[in-house]
């Protein structure tokens, strides 16, 4: 969060470090076992939690007289006030003989008289405001109500012949309505000022959403995808976007007719169309996806063809175009055997399929001379195979007196024809028809690409040592440079007409440069998981941050990195949060709550207060003093079965809302204490500065019937409080309008995440919406377009129709 050019952070950190040589995806049936798992975790914490209510319920139970239970708190406030209570009812009971002493008994000898009573309702009548101010808070014991009991209350009256009148109190249904969660319950209280609930007619918001920018690059498992046009447009891809990216007018422009992650890219020999195959991914109850290959045209961003659609197992890993006319595609897929395949650009059909290998394949290429010969590379391996009449024959390379290394990580074909490889032992050998003729030790540690230039050079970049060394064509060493630690090793090398490099890093960056003057950023994103984000309250910036311990700071209006500082701090202190100076970075305030990773935080409007969630089921509280450099306990939030996951505070900063794991709503008093408002009837009224929440009245209609309760990762109401985006773990963001308390409320869903998308956040003045996702590392930016002037409370109010869902709008 943000406060007066400061900012507050928390982090949760992992310790397990992938390596960058590593292309090979989790198996099925792992990621299965992985899904089961979260699953039971899910039941075992929902039974946890149903118990402690359970429990909780028992024990007020217990403790209160039967005839001063109260099966309702929110009539508390306005009996004792006064106030007119609509759709309530009273119902008096006469108990001849009861004397007041007998209710002071024992338990047990109350239990035996309670039995033996008969109690005969003697007048039902709407409560006037006389009889309301007539009753005492001592008449009343609080006790929360289960979902399926209608709201009551008792109250004891004396009367003249020292008879006593029961007064119950009943409350219509008509003010509450229930959702459910994994067959959960979950009451929600209709705010005053909607008459009719039944009445109110969701439809989708007038504003949509317009892809802006995409900040990141995947290269961080990913080979051979970058490539530089005549447009003058690096083309590259991150999540299920390819990106073309205009280097000196820095703008950007999207092919996204994908469907889940895209793997691979190549670039056709008339530099024009271009080749990306994608993953196979799931839908939304776990089925399998068809993976597939398209060809486009990079101008128009028109799809040519669509290549393998039901063909391919689990996605495609590598493509490249023939080099006579790109008359041919040869894709290797996923699958255990790697299949190789070749197909008809122009006819979208199969020419020849064989299996590869059970290893992994890092690379597939066209013999330039003759299309007929293919060549794929990857662990321990070298093939060389011939296509003849529809079918394949293969050549298996011989290292003979060289050392087979681990892997083949990429090759290319010199001018001559030979075919030149870069291993994981750090070396180039040049091959001859079928064996390694030639080692070269080019690299410390693994050589990860290589690249021709005119003329006949060479370039290769390295792993370990992070260079990239230029070759003469007899592979004479004749410069070298080395790029930034910070940006991880070279992952691959695009020539920009001769004069310029691109250069892809391992840690998702893209560099532009030269050997004379050095390599600067031109793309950067995250490396790992994303769940931080936070807009500035005045600015055009955003902060995020996530596994890798990053913390970028993002200008919208310049679409660009601003700075990022990789926080050093140890895998136990997942506890620990800190405050960074926006301007200095430097740490002004640090401090550790509870035992367990925390999970959210949010300062008060007018940012005297901050309240950190943990997953130990507790809120602390914090006042601010210093503008925002010094952090005093103020409290601790106490009432929660399970782990804090959203918060959000009142306008007057005076209360806050509260979502856990195990689907409850709360309300806390912060002014009294940090005292928990047993009464949720009363908060129904309350505005909110902020609605994150993904639990509440409001936001009700955003759930899908059947979600189990971790759907939906974070949502954020926008600052004109018309509309609500959504994330949800279908790798989809959703636009509702605001409020949508309607069950299957319609709303505008757009794709391109690869991932479940962790957070959403709106800018201050709401032109732009950002959208992260968790492991596809990427950050969308959405520009707000549409919409009309007014007020949401009108709009709701008006409503007059419904619809289904919106697809996507078309884009660019």
């Amino acid at each position: 969060g943000f406060l007066q050019g400061h900012l507050c952070i928390w982090l949760y950190f992992r310790d397990d470090d992938a390596s960058a040589d590593s292309s090979a995806e989790f198996p099925d049936r792992a990621s299965m076992m992985e899904v089961r798992l979260q699953a039971q975790e899910d039941e075992i914490t929902l039974l946890k939690s149903s118990l402690a209510d359970a429990l909780r319920r028992i024990h007020l139970h217990d403790q209160v007289p039967l005839p001063r239970r109260v099966q309702s708190l929110h009539l508390e406030d306005a009996l004792l006030s006064g106030q007119s209570v609509q759709g309530i009812r009273a119902k008096l009971y006469r108990i001849p003989g009861m004397e007041e002493e007998e209710q002071e008994e024992d338990e047990e000898g109350r239990g035996e008289q309670e039995k033996d009573l008969g109690w005969t309702p003697s007048v039902e009548e709407p409560i006037q405001p006389t009889t309301i101010r007539s009753l005492q808070k001592e008449d009343f014991q609080d006790r929360s109500c289960s979902p399926e009991e209608t709201c009551a209350a008792l109250a004891s009256v004396r009367t003249s012949d020292q008879n006593l009148i029961f007064l119950c109190c009943v409350c219509f249904p008509e003010q509450s309505i229930k959702m459910f969660i994994r067959g959960r319950p979950i009451t929600m209280y209709i705010p005053s000022n909607i008459q009719n609930y039944e009445d109110l007619k969701m439809e989708p918001p007038s504003e949509r959403l317009q892809l802006d920018w995409v900040y990141g690059y995947r290269g961080r498992d990913c080979r051979a995808n970058l490539y530089f046009l005549p447009t003058g447009e690096a083309v590259y891809f991150i999540a299920c976007v390819v990106v073309l990216y205009h280097i000196n007018n820095c703008t950007q422009r999207h092919y996204r007719k994908h469907t889940d992650c895209v793997r691979c890219l190549t670039l056709h020999p008339d530099k024009v169309r271009v080749a990306s195959g994608q993953t196979a991914g799931v839908d939304k109850d776990g089925k399998p996806l068809q993976p597939c290959v398209h060809i486009w045209d990079s101008v128009t961003l028109v799809t040519l063809q669509q290549i393998g659609l039901g063909t391919f197992q689990r996605g495609v890993g590598s493509v490249a175009f023939s080099f006579d006319s790109g008359a041919f595609l040869c894709v290797i897929d996923d699958s255990n055997e790697h299949m190789l395949s070749v197909w008809d650009c122009n006819k979208g059909t199969k020419h020849a399929e064989v299996k590869s290998t059970n290893e992994a394949v890092f690379a597939v290429e066209f013999n330039p001379i003759d299309s007929t010969n293919i060549i794929t590379c990857g662990k321990s391996h070298v093939y060389f195979w011939t296509l003849s009449a529809g079918q394949f024959t293969k050549k298996q390379g011989i290292f003979g007196k060289y050392k087979k290394p681990k892997f083949i990580q990429c090759f290319v074909f010199s001018l001559t024809g030979d075919v030149l490889t870069g291993d994981s032992e750090g070396n180039i050998l040049t091959w001859g028809k079928s064996a390694a003729d030639i080692k070269t030790l080019a690299h410390e540690g693994s050589v990860f690409t290589l690249c021709t230039l005119q003329g006949g050079a060479l370039l290769s970049g390295g792993g370990k040592d992070r260079k990239i060394i230029r070759w003469s064509a007899d592979l004479a060493p004749e410069r070298e440079c080395e790029i930034p630690e910070k940006f991880g090793a070279v992952r691959t090398i695009a020539d920009m007409n001769g004069k310029e490099l691109l250069v892809g890093t391992t840690r998702n960056a893209i560099l532009r440069g030269t050997f004379s003057n050095g390599f600067v950023a031109i793309v950067q994103g995250h490396v790992d998981e994303m769940w931080g984000l936070a807009t500035h309250p005045s600015q055009n910036i955003f902060l995020t941050c996530g596994h890798d311990r990053q913390v970028c700071l993002w200008n919208t209006e310049e679409h660009k990195l601003d700075w990022c500082i990789i926080l050093e701090v140890g895998h136990t202190d997942l506890q620990l949060w800190v405050v960074l100076d926006l301007l200095t970075r430097e740490v002004v305030s640090e401090s550790i709550d509870g035992n367990e990773q925390l999970s959210v935080m949010r300062y008060s409007p007018d940012g005297s207060f901050l309240a950190v969630g943990s997953h130990d089921n507790f809120i602390y509280i914090y006042n601010v003093t210093e503008s925002g450099r010094r952090y005093i306990r103020f409290g601790k939030c106490n009432g929660h079965s399970s782990f804090i996951t959203h918060l959000d505070w009142s306008k007057d900063g005076k209360y806050i809302m509260s979502n856990s794991g195990d689907y409850e709503i709360l309300y806390w008093d912060i002014a009294a204490g940090c005292k928990l408002l047993r009464n949720r009837f009363e908060s129904k009224d309350r505005e909110w500065a902020s609605y994150t929440c993904v639990l509440g009245f409001h936001v009700m209609g955003v759930w899908l019937e059947g979600s189990d309760g971790t759907d939906i990762n974070a949502l954020c109401r926008s600052h004109s409080e018309r509309v609500v985006a959504v994330a949800d773990d279908f790798c989809k963001v959703h636009l509702f309008q605001y409020p949508c308390p309607k069950p299957k409320a319609p709303s505008h869903k757009y794709d391109g995440h690869g991932s479940h998308v962790t957070n959403v956040c709106f800018t201050h003045s709401d032109s732009h919406l950002l959208s992260i996702g968790g492991k596809d590392t990427c950050i969308f930016q959405w520009k707000v377009i549409g919409g009309e002037v007014g007020e949401s409370k009108e709009r709701l109010a008006s409503a007059s129709s419904t619809s289904t869902s919106s697809p996507e709008p078309a884009t660019n």
